[in-house]
């Protein structure tokens, strides 16, 4: 006789954060192409750990936006939650972005968008806060 070893089967849903996650890049998203900036990419993938909410470009400048959402302003600022280590991250997938680059970008920063509220809750407060932190010096990308 044949034996089924129970499993359990994935939830076809995604988790409320990863569902609010990508609900604040599209409106951060749509914030940015309405202020005059051409989105280029959204969630790039930079080598196996690295991922750049948003990519865009401002004029001739190449904006690297971390998108931070929360459902309300009690959890905290959103600009609070990018720390040392997320800096850091954002740095090295900036670096190796441009090394994928066939010409050298002239400017780049790093913009935050911060987007509070929730999906169908009313309009949600977003905040750009741009240049929000420099490239970390052991990200200097030589050319």
């Amino acid at each position: 006789m044949l034996f089924r070893l129970p499993f359990r089967q994935k939830d076809p849903e995604e988790p409320a954060h990863l569902r609010a996650g990508k609900w604040g890049e599209s409106v951060a998203a749509t914030y940015l192409q309405r202020k005059g900036f051409k989105v280029l990419g959204k969630r790039v993938r930079v080598g196996r750990r690295d991922e750049l909410d948003i990519v865009a470009r401002d004029g001739e400048t190449l904006v690297f936006v971390e998108v931070k959402t929360r459902a309300s302003e009690r959890m905290g600022r959103p600009i609070e939650s990018v720390k040392k280590g997320k800096r850091h991250a954002m740095g090295r997938a900036a670096w190796g972005y441009m090394k994928r680059l066939k010409r050298k970008p002239p400017y780049f920063r790093f913009d935050v968008v911060e987007v509070v509220g929730t999906e169908g809750g009313g309009n949600p407060v977003v905040r750009h806060v741009p240049n929000a932190f420099s490239l970390p010096a052991r990200h200097r990308v030589p050319w």
